[in-house]
């Protein structure tokens, strides 16, 4: 509920302090999130030996966090939309920190995997923090909190990698998975302090159903996507998989469509001001990805190949260190492009300007300089595009269906970042070539992923400029205001004649 007036001098400066802090708060939840994410990287190559596992068993430390983010995002996004934004967030806060606190006390490949799942809950951070912005900020103020935390993202997965290398190097393996709980658990205090819960609620009864049939949906795709490579892509397994990916989509669809209550309101995702932005958010995250996936690869392989620069891990990650600054300081440029001349162009833009990254990518791929040039226009594109994505779809969704829209499109986001993998992973392993007595990935098959995420980003921005306009409200990039109440819309009066 919206807070209640001051009445002294020391609540109002209370009540101030708690204001400014929202949006940093927020921001830092959804940096932790991506931190989460990508903190067990640098272990992957030691867990087998830590944890006395194979490097199969190891690789569904990866998996079980995709899954889960994947499956809990709309469905914590909904429930937020049902029961309360903030109760929500501070769920998906305490999963994240819990799970991290499991991963410290153990070295049992099994729990270590059930905890990484409950790290996984992270990923609804983002959407949630979005839809909160949006109840609680004025109009004016929106634009601007939506584009950075919508940039977290890259944000944290640039911050986290090097950060995650560091500690492994120089401490036992569990006090990294330390600091993330203490990481975690701060972020959870400093949310129940300072966030406000919104008044927007869309209530009724929660759609477990359908919340069971996009689970087995999501998993389905997303598993037969991350192990096909594994598994083989013709393998029974796979095939399988993804059989019962389109059945259970069908059937999920069908009864979606029937419900009273639907997770996903499935007539709202098809107008094509809703389901664009959700296909070009999957574009993006695709063409996103390949950049930290392709350049730490590309710059720890030998001097022996040619091309490779043979760093380690540390420095793998503060090649990407310069991506997430810029993300950082590129998301009110965002904003204000979107205020300017409306959110469209802005994802249109980033798409290309993600597409000359890897331009220059292409060019040279063997200088250290023009390798963090590229990846660092990759990442300034994908600033621009990421946070144009939530303001389309807070301006075309009701405000009581932000949680579960928002949820919606991260999830898009995520499901191009696994396709992304799996599609770099089958270019990489046809183009091996023997070094030093093994088989690595040719620069030639870098090249070509290069060019692909490429292509995928200027499809990206054609999908950008196909999504309709809705007049002066779009080309100004504002958002509707929320109904709240007349106390908030004293507050928002209020805090419209400070200014």
């Amino acid at each position: 509920m919206p807070r209640e007036p001051a009445r002294t001098g020391g609540s109002a400066a209370l009540a101030g302090l708690r204001a400014r802090l929202t949006v940093p708060v927020l921001a830092y939840g959804g940096i932790l999130m991506a931190v989460m994410q990508t903190a067990v990287v640098p272990l992957l190559p030691d867990l087998p030996r830590l944890t006395g596992s194979s490097a199969a068993a190891v690789s569904w430390t990866v998996t079980a966090t995709l899954l889960a983010g994947a499956v809990l995002t709309p469905v914590l996004g909904r429930a937020g939309d049902m029961y309360g934004k903030k109760r929500v967030l501070l769920l998906a806060l305490s999963l994240m920190t819990a799970g991290s606190v499991l991963c410290a006390l153990t070295s049992d490949i099994r729990v270590l995997i059930a905890a990484r799942a409950l790290q996984g809950a992270a990923a609804a951070v983002v959407p949630l923090s979005i839809s909160i912005l949006r109840d609680v900020l004025p109009p004016e103020r929106t634009v601007s909190a939506v584009a950075l935390m919508s940039s977290t993202v890259g944000i944290g997965a640039a911050l986290g990698l090097p950060l995650a290398a560091l500690i492994v190097q120089y401490a036992d393996w569990h006090t990294m998975f330390w600091v993330s709980a203490a990481l975690g658990a701060a972020g959870l205090a400093l949310a129940w302090w300072a966030v406000d819960e919104s008044a927007v609620r869309h209530p009724g009864r929660f759609d477990t159903l359908g919340a069971l049939g996009l689970t087995t949906v999501l998993v389905c795709l997303l598993l037969a996507v991350s192990q096909g490579g594994t598994w083989g892509w013709g393998s029974v397994p796979v095939v399988a998989l993804f059989a019962g990916f389109a059945v259970t989509l069908a059937l999920w669809w069908w009864q979606q469509l029937r419900a009273e209550r639907p997770l996903v309101d499935l007539r709202l995702a098809a107008r094509p001001r809703v389901a664009l932005p959700h296909l070009t958010a999957l574009l993006v995250g695709f063409s996103f990805y390949a950049n930290s996936l392709v350049t730490a690869q590309l710059v720890q392989a030998p001097k022996g190949t040619g091309y490779g620069l043979g760093l380690s891990i540390v420095g793998a990650g503060l090649c990407l260190l310069p991506s997430g600054v810029i993300m950082l300081f590129l998301s009110p440029v965002s904003a204000r492009i979107s205020l300017s001349r409306g959110p469209r162009l802005t994802l249109a833009l980033g798409a290309v300007v993600i597409a000359c990254g890897y331009g220059i990518r292409i060019l040279d791929s063997r200088d250290l300089w023009v390798i963090i040039l590229g990846g660092a226009i990759v990442s300034a594109g994908t600033a621009l595009a990421y946070s144009a994505l939530p303001t389309l779809i807070l301006g075309a969704v009701p405000a009581a269906q932000t949680g579960s829209a928002s949820g919606v499109n991260v999830l898009m986001r995520t499901i191009g970042q696994a396709v992304c993998s799996a599609a770099v992973a089958a270019v990489l392993v046809h183009h091996i070539s023997p070094v030093g007595g093994l088989l690595l990935p040719s620069l030639r098959g870098y090249l070509l992923a290069f060019a692909m995420a490429g292509a995928v980003a200027l499809a990206g921005c054609a999908m950008a400029l196909a999504i309709p306009g809705s007049g002066e409200r779009e080309r100004m990039g504002r958002l509707p205001r929320r109904p709240r109440g007349e106390q908030a819309e004293d507050e928002l009066r209020k805090g419209a004649g400070e200014a």
